[in-house]
């Protein structure tokens, strides 16, 4: 079975199971930039919610602004029970939860609370193609230590991959070589010299 054909919507009707009395962190597909106004009503029915963004400057013919967007166009992440997802699905501009088979496709903890990591960190985050497969290190310093993950090379600088599973989506945090375990510089295709004269440019 294909991802796209495995992956569906939740009705919130399906027999609830043992399951349905633990929390776990869900990724609820949104009404196209709707992505703040959705946090908000989270916010005020008291329901645990992560929406990550990053900092972007867009240019018009006469200025410039920052603004932050969404990590995960499309999608905010909600922590609940089963049992409490029709109060979410009841939310405007929430179409429904990320599912495979009809059921609710649970997130891993360890994703979220290394993305909340990455985007707390303070280093240069944004959106990257999903990464499954490549060389993986593990970071031994700084906000993201202990995190193993893909380590790729973007705009001459290294990028330490995040991925959501669920969505088949990653994004790339900016680190320093010296952020990462040794093995990366015995990498065919890595220098840990040059990297560092890399990522200071």
């Amino acid at each position: 079975m294909s991802f796209s054909s495995a992956l569906d919507f939740d009705t919130g009707q399906d027999a609830f199971t043992e399951n349905s009395l633990e929390r776990h962190w869900y990724a609820a597909y949104t009404c196209a930039n709707h992505e703040k106004k959705v946090r908000e009503q989270l916010e005020q029915r008291s329901v645990e919610s992560y929406l990550p963004v990053y900092e972007t400057v867009r240019r018009w013919k006469d200025r410039r602004m920052r603004l932050q967007i969404p990590l995960f166009p499309g999608y905010v992440f909600v922590r609940l029970t089963l049992m409490d997802r029709l109060r979410v699905l009841q939310i405007p501009g929430i179409v429904h939860l990320v599912s495979f088979n009809g059921h609710p496709a649970a997130l891993a903890d360890e994703e979220i609370d290394a993305l909340k990591k990455g985007v707390a960190c303070g280093a240069p985050i944004e959106p990257h193609a999903y990464v499954s497969v490549g060389h993986q290190v593990t970071v031994i310093r700084g906000p993201l230590v202990g995190q193993r993950g893909y380590l790729v090379r973007r705009k001459g600088s290294l990028r330490f991959v995040l991925s959501i599973e669920v969505l088949r989506k990653s994004v790339a945090v900016e680190l320093d070589a010296s952020d990462v375990s040794p093995q990366v510089a015995q990498h065919k295709g890595f220098d840990r010299k040059s990297q560092c004269k890399d990522s200071r440019r």
